[in-house]
């Protein structure tokens, strides 16, 4: 790697973790993408504090000390997980055909970034792909004998993806009643995992769970594009706990160890879902135990609304 070059963009997307920010901004300053752009979200006015805290996030990530050109988009109010990252991925892709998405618990190993850049220009053209993640839960069990494998999930805690598969998102996720009665989330899906899933989008669609990311998996299975998964896991996720949106309870996806992939990157024989791996994610993230975490997700979303000092 000593003699690549980084040529793609890359969106930062932070809030208001000063310390989780700085250690990802350390490792996009090693890649030194030519340009950064950094979607940040304001703080709530009831936060005693945030927004110092969200000041002071803001200022690390202007120490950009290599030739870089640096776009920014900050809200002084706090839109929410759904509408920031929502709207900020639909400026971006205003701007750039193509982009490294990374938010600020979202660690990378430094592999990271060549892996999407090859994989962007790889599959650029195939509608069959829809985003890139340095994203594997596989605990060690090989998916494929390549450097990937290809899921139906779109795991985006360090991703890249363009702006034809971008085009297709819809925030409301208002074809969400068509298709489940379609009979195409029967044949998406697994037994296991839908009453995860029909909790998920009507959530979304009743507008109780502030989010962004089940939009985006609901856009790919429509349209049916795959997401490509490394054969090690590339991105570490430091951001579990108190401080967190979403991800505040201990889990065994926290703080995962990262490798390096191997080079040169081997293509799977088949471009099309991997059963065996993607049923194990099913079982280990959509199963009975997280569709009662989902619950308390909600419930933790609707406690904050109603008591946002926590009192």
């Amino acid at each position: 790697m000593n003699d690549w070059q980084m040529k793609t963009p890359v969106a930062f997307l932070i809030f208001n973790r000063p310390e989780t920010t700085r250690r990802v901004f350390e490792e996009i300053a090693r890649a030194r993408p030519p340009r950064l752009f950094i979607v940040a979200d304001g703080p709530r006015a009831e936060r005693h504090g945030e927004a110092e805290r969200c000041a002071q996030t803001r200022s690390i990530v202007e120490r950009v000390d290599w030739p870089c050109e640096v776009v920014t988009n900050y809200s002084e109010v706090n839109l929410g997980c759904k509408a920031r990252v929502s709207s900020g991925l639909a400026w971006l892709f205003e701007q750039v055909d193509e982009a490294v998405i990374l938010e600020d618990d979202c660690l990378p190993h430094p592999s990271f970034f060549r892996f999407c850049e090859e994989l962007l220009e790889r599959y650029r053209h195939d509608e069959r792909i829809g985003m890139i993640s340095g994203d594997n839960f596989q605990f060690g069990r090989r998916a494929d004998d390549g450097s990937y494998y290809f899921s139906k999930y779109t795991h985006i805690w360090g991703w890249a993806t363009w702006r034809r598969a971008w085009k297709h998102y819809d925030v409301s996720a208002k074809l969400w009643p068509q298709f489940l009665s379609s009979g195409d989330f029967e044949r998406v899906t697994m037994s296991m995992e839908r009453s995860y899933w029909r909790a998920a989008y009507g959530a979304v669609n009743a507008g109780t769970l502030d989010t962004w990311d089940y939009q985006w998996t609901l856009t790919c299975w429509i349209h049916s594009m795959l997401a490509v998964m490394p054969e090690v896991n590339l991105v570490s996720n430091i951001g579990f706990g108190p401080g967190a949106t979403h991800t505040v309870r201990a889990s065994r996806l926290a703080n995962i160890s990262t490798a390096e992939v191997t080079w040169p990157l081997r293509e799977p024989s088949i471009v099309a879902a991997n059963l065996v791996a993607d049923r194990r994610t099913a079982k280990t993230h959509f199963s009975a135990g997280y569709f009662r975490m989902l619950v308390s997700r909600l419930l933790s979303y609707l406690r904050n609304r109603m008591y946002p000092q926590g009192v």
